[in-house]
């Protein structure tokens, strides 16, 4: 979970209320992903990791599609927060924009964050109605 979101603290939050998933490939573990109940109609996906290993090999799009199969039998959408890098990647599985929380990455975590040479600053919020 650390791959996705690297402060401790934050994953606490969440991390007890959600519903732990786990992919294995031969009994090795691949990608996991949480998702938590936001209300009656929403669920959000909260984290979802590869390990570096084998990050590029589809395991977290098999992932998403598992998860938007089971979620789609109970709620009308499910969310997930990103930054503005992991855009493309949930688009390509139908997420569209929602809308962002300026300053999140910069208002909560005690370190700066960065994917590649591009500081974190807003979460942008992508939705996925079933």
């Amino acid at each position: 979970m650390i791959l996705a979101d690297p402060c401790e603290e934050m994953i606490d939050k969440y991390l007890n209320k959600g519903t732990m998933y786990a992919l294995y490939d031969n009994k090795e573990l691949t990608c996991i992903a949480v998702v938590n109940e936001i209300s009656k109609e929403i669920c959000e996906l909260k984290n979802i990791a590869t390990y570096e290993h084998f990050q590029n090999m589809g395991y977290a799009s098999k992932m998403i599609y598992h998860l938007l199969d089971v979620y789609s039998k109970k709620y009308s959408s499910m969310v997930v927060g990103t930054s503005e890098s992991g855009v493309p990647f949930y688009e390509k599985f139908g997420f569209v924009y929602s809308h962002k929380i300026k300053n999140f990455f910069v208002d909560n975590y005690p370190e700066p964050i960065f994917e590649g040479e591009l500081q974190c600053v807003d979460m942008l919020y992508l939705s996925y109605n079933f």
